[in-house]
């Protein structure tokens, strides 16, 4: 099986996330998109970021409905700091009937040279890469190599952080969340 994995904090997840997510569920040759949520780092203070547990229960909220899209905790018991080619290393030692690709936007692309063993990644792991809106050039030698696949996906421009100040300011953000997610964030009362 031929699985990608779309990492984040999704603090919360939102549409966009789903939107991205179900773009290539349905419009590429992966078989599953796995969203990994990023835990905590216990070395950094962020007042903002919920507990793993909470943002992996708003994942499961948010992708209940959609068959091909599972909430992976994968990373909550790796060694901190997380480093994406040691999450892909150990998955494919517990998986190896699985090919593991990463989900990235062309933002993080254009920084992959500053990553832990970028090379090896990018010798091993297809990367599927989504537009954002931005100034910057991606290196032509990146979009050039094999292994990068750049998909005409949405640009979806929502952000998380934008999402947790107009909750706080009391502002209605519901259309920017699946309901479900929305319903636990306003029980659970986050963000205010």
């Amino acid at each position: 099986m031929k699985i990608g994995l779309y990492f984040g904090t999704f603090n919360p997840v939102h549409i966009g996330h789903l939107i991205i997510a179900n773009h290539f569920a349905e419009y590429s040759d992966l078989d599953k998109i796995w969203m990994v949520i990023t835990p905590h780092n216990p070395f950094k203070k962020k007042k903002t970021l919920l507990d793993n547990n909470h943002r992996y229960q708003l994942v499961l909220e948010a992708v209940e409905e959609f068959p091909k899209i599972e909430a992976s905790t994968i990373e909550f018991n790796l060694p901190q700091p997380n480093y994406t080619s040691n999450t892909l290393a150990h998955l494919q030692e517990k998986y190896p009937q699985h090919e593991f690709c990463l989900i990235m936007g062309e933002d993080n692309l254009r920084t992959l040279h500053k990553w832990k063993n970028y090379e090896v990644i990018l010798e091993r792991h297809e990367i599927y890469v989504y537009p954002r809106i931005g100034e910057q050039e991606t290196k032509p030698e990146l979009l050039a190599h094999p292994n990068v696949h750049v998909v005409d996906a949405p640009v979806v421009e929502i952000s998380s952080t934008a999402i947790r100040k107009a909750i706080k300011a009391g502002k209605n953000c519901r259309p920017l969340l699946p309901h479900s997610v929305w319903v636990y964030i306003d029980q659970m009362n986050f963000y205010r």
